[in-house]
């Protein structure tokens, strides 16, 4: 069991910058693979980055490779993201999740979702 809790939302301006993190509870933090997931109005929901369980390996969406950095700290049972240069269609509630078994990449391999937090990128 586990249980996601996102902070750091936010309204930047294009080109701005917000940090994202997410603290999990429970023992077994590094057992799950880390994603984080997006879902703009009137859009489904899509894959933005995912992280390994001993923060090794790192996957990125195409749309915010180079902009996006995704970490985590299984000390303190948290996973961030960075967002650089932002841009209005990063405009999404964003999710983190975790994923017992696979890489975190797909949303139909995630077992446990946050909230969700709103980021909103004015032009």
């Amino acid at each position: 069991q586990a249980q996601l809790v996102e902070s750091g939302r936010g309204l930047v301006q294009a080109g701005g910058s917000l940090r994202l993190s997410c603290a999990a509870s429970g023992r077994s933090f590094s057992r799950f693979a880390m994603g984080w997931f997006r879902q703009a109005p009137g859009k489904e929901r899509e894959f933005v980055a995912a992280i390994s369980r001993l923060g090794l390996r790192t996957y990125y969406a195409d749309s915010v490779k180079g902009r996006f950095t995704i970490s985590r700290d299984n000390a303190k049972n948290t996973v961030s993201l960075q967002m650089n240069s932002l841009k209005p269609e990063d405009t999404a509630v964003y999710f983190c999740a975790a994923d017992v078994q696979g890489s975190a990449l797909t949303d139909s391999d995630i077992d446990y979702w946050g909230q969700g937090t709103q980021v909103t990128v004015s032009s």
